[in-house]
């Protein structure tokens, strides 16, 4: 189910983002993207989301990062590894699933990661995962 036809979009206060490649929602404590079918997610395409990101979020923020894979697109698993190297703000992810093969990529994913990653089969699932994270607490 895309953000904009879940109960969230009315819910969840958000700016929408679109690119070239796909859209993204930037809520306070998260982001969600979701792709366009068959585009191929790399490094300068990264680049140009972690700009707005740095321009729309205040300095020093953390975020949680949901990725709704409604569409089936690729990208290259270690370019994780290069995004933590460079950039901290990513406190955890969500990869929602809607096939078995996406699953499984976002199993080989969550190898090259140094956060937490959960593999979600809902947008209900994602979202309730990281509006309950604890570095989102208010304790």
């Amino acid at each position: 189910m895309r953000f904009e036809q879940s109960k969230y979009f009315n819910l969840l206060t958000h700016s929408k983002v679109e690119f070239s490649f796909g859209d993204f929602y930037l809520l306070d404590n998260f982001i969600i993207s979701e792709l366009h079918e068959g585009i191929h997610f790399d490094w300068d395409k990264i680049q140009e989301v972690i700009g707005v990101l740095l321009d729309y979020y205040e300095s020093g923020f953390k975020i949680g990062y949901i990725s709704n894979r409604v569409e089936s697109y690729s990208i290259e698993p270690q370019l994780w590894m290069n995004f933590h190297e460079d950039y901290d703000f990513i406190v955890a992810s969500a990869v929602i699933s809607y096939t078995d093969f996406n699953y499984m990529n976002a199993t080989i994913e969550k190898h090259f990661t140094k956060n937490s990653l959960k593999r979600c089969t809902t947008l209900d699932e994602a979202i309730h995962w990281v509006q309950n994270l604890k570095e989102f607490s208010q304790n």
